[in-house]
């Protein structure tokens, strides 16, 4: 039997169609790995810039893709056939590093990642280490749980690393898959959210979702912020964001990509003990945290689906913010 996969093949502009599909035996697990047949995958903007080569490829020719939720075919570790379990970001560490020890696994530099140094899930099959595997809550759909497995940790991460006080005043600059997730973890532990971004559907959304206020992606909210969190990859908004901050105000930048930010003026921008931290993928006891969240509280989480064969299509979407929420290729 073979898999259908999607690599990338000649990264760069996604007009010029930097992955394509094509036909593999299905991947054999190594030891300690389970495989899987995949369920939904989700289409994450770091897949964008990995296709884009704003990321350039640890693996030659990779499959994107790092949002799987799927069926285990091949057991390991606690796992067994047929359980249903998500697949993320982070792939493997090394585990006894400095970044290792003290918890920071996230920083490890002999840290791997899937769809990135190893083949992701835009395929029938992918393999994964059992050890790094999730298990996922139920009540969701596989489509709706494959974009909490990067969209809702990273945003989850992002959220814990802006320092929001309770009942705090939290801004958010763009609001696709993972800014809508952070936003609704937000409001269910009392925040008051304001929504800066683009798309008239996305601020029409956060307002459905709860949002005090939506504005464009450059406008001043409507009262200074405690925190905000920077999820488009726009270095350019960070300025604006951080003139909306209060005195003491953090500002956390989500993404692993940013186009360059430009020269800030220290009285404006950072004086007053305001200050801006970046977001380095994540700890497995942060995706286990969210999708504990995720659990006790039902989150909404809006997807536009396609089909496998249609990932071209998903990537360009993205890149041109057509999608409304999240992206998922449903085998």
């Amino acid at each position: 039997m073979d898999s259908r996969v999607w690599r990338v093949t000649r990264p760069g502009p996604i007009a010029d169609g930097p992955a394509s599909q094509g036909v593999e035996p299905i991947p054999v697990p190594r030891d300690g790995e389970l495989l899987v047949r995949v369920l939904a995958c989700g289409v994450c903007r770091t897949d964008l810039h990995v296709a884009e080569g704003d990321l350039p490829v640890h693996r030659q020719q990779v499959v994107p893709g790092h949002e799987i939720v799927g069926e285990v075919v091949t057991a390991a570790g606690d796992f067994q056939p047929g359980d249903r379990v998500g697949i993320a970001w982070l792939r493997q560490t090394c585990g006894h590093c400095t970044y290792c020890v003290r918890g920071a696994e996230n920083l490890c530099p002999d840290s791997r990642y899937t769809g990135w140094d190893a083949d992701g899930g835009y395929a029938d099959y992918a393999t994964v280490p059992a050890d790094y595997a999730y298990r996922l809550p139920d009540g969701y759909s596989n489509e709706e749980l494959a974009p909490m497995l990067c969209a809702g940790i990273i945003g989850y991460r992002a959220l814990r690393r802006a320092d929001l006080p309770p009942g705090g005043r939290l801004g958010i600059y763009g609001f696709g898959a993972s800014a809508h997730l952070a936003a609704q973890v937000a409001l269910a532990e009392g925040a008051v959210v304001h929504v800066l971004t683009r798309s008239a559907a996305a601020r029409e959304l956060a307002l459905r979702l709860g949002a005090a206020s939506a504005g464009a992606a450059a406008d001043a909210p409507p009262e200074p912020l405690d925190a905000a969190i920077l999820f488009a990859p726009v270095g350019d908004l960070v300025l604006p964001a951080m003139a909306a901050l209060d005195r003491g105000g953090t500002l956390a930048i989500a993404g692993i990509h940013l186009s360059d930010i430009p020269r800030m003026n220290y009285q404006q921008h950072l004086f007053q003990e305001r200050q801006i931290r970046s977001v380095t993928a994540n700890t497995r006891d942060d995706g286990r945290a969210f999708l504990r969240f995720a659990a006790e509280h039902h989150l909404e989480v809006t997807t536009t689906p396609y089909s496998l064969d249609k990932a071209g299509q998903a990537l360009t979407d993205l890149a041109m913010d057509k999608v409304n929420g999240a992206a998922v290729l449903v085998p």
